[in-house]
């Protein structure tokens, strides 16, 4: 359900004028709270630009700003033509620590962001094999079902793939392991259209991800935790291959 659904009032209530100093951090600590007392969810789209202005007595420049510290972040998406929609529910109490990954000396910085992805991704699994519910597993299994078909077709599921491990980091129990390795997923994604060009990145993982999730639907933290390097051990030798 969008902003609209939630009510003008709710948006007049939440959204005051702002003093004249420090206006990008009271923009965003604004925009945090009415994001948390609106109770949008993921999916919802924010007040237009000239809403926020009106309501908050700032210029154009300042939303503008917030909004693109809020996408680095994760935190919304701009879709063009259409506004600005929430991807992680946030609140004015927040704290927001942005990742950084330099293009420089590309190859040594994907795999120092793969050491620590390793260290994140492998224990998420565990937690998930661990405190996984019916539900949870209903989730994980749809997202790898659609994985499976898309990968049967083009060799490759990028966004698929993205989704199953992120339900997989839902089931974990504990909300920073969506957080963190969301963000450096992103960053970490970001770079393979460019220069790798190589759509069937990482494609020989494939067959680990259906023994990932059987590990985690019985329960078996030690399965879960190999498959997940046996994914990541295919990732890491894709990116020495491809950039040499």
């Amino acid at each position: 359900m969008g902003v609209a659904g939630k009510g003008a009032s709710q948006l007049s209530a939440s959204l005051t004028p702002l003093p004249r100093m420090n206006r990008v951090e009271s923009v965003s600590r604004a925009l945090s709270h009415y994001i948390g007392t609106a109770a949008l969810q993921p999916g919802d789209r924010l007040p237009a630009e000239r809403d926020l202005m009106k309501s908050l007595a700032v210029g154009r420049s300042t939303v503008r700003e917030v909004i693109r510290q809020f996408q680095a972040l994760g935190i919304v998406e701009a879709r063009k033509g259409s506004g600005t929609y929430l991807r992680r529910v946030t609140s004015a109490d927040a704290i927001h620590v942005p990742l950084m990954i330099e293009a420089a000396s590309l190859r040594d910085r994907l795999l120092q962001t793969l050491e620590v992805r390793r260290g994140l991704e492998v224990e998420a699994s565990a937690a998930a094999a661990r405190r996984a519910t019916p539900g949870h597993l209903t989730i994980i299994e749809a997202k790898l079902d659609a994985m499976e078909a898309v990968h049967l077709v083009k060799g490759t599921a990028g966004r698929e793939d993205l989704a199953f491990h992120l339900a997989i980091y839902d089931a974990a129990g504990n909300p920073l392991f969506r957080q963190l390795l969301e963000g450096i997923r992103e960053g970490f994604e970001r770079f393979f259209d460019k220069p790798f060009e190589r759509p069937d990145f990482a494609a020989r993982s494939f067959p680990f991800h259906r023994e990932l999730f059987d590990a985690i639907r019985k329960g078996d933290e030690k399965k879960a935790r190999k498959k997940t390097k046996q994914i990541l051990a295919v990732v890491e030798e894709d990116i020495k291959d491809m950039a040499r």
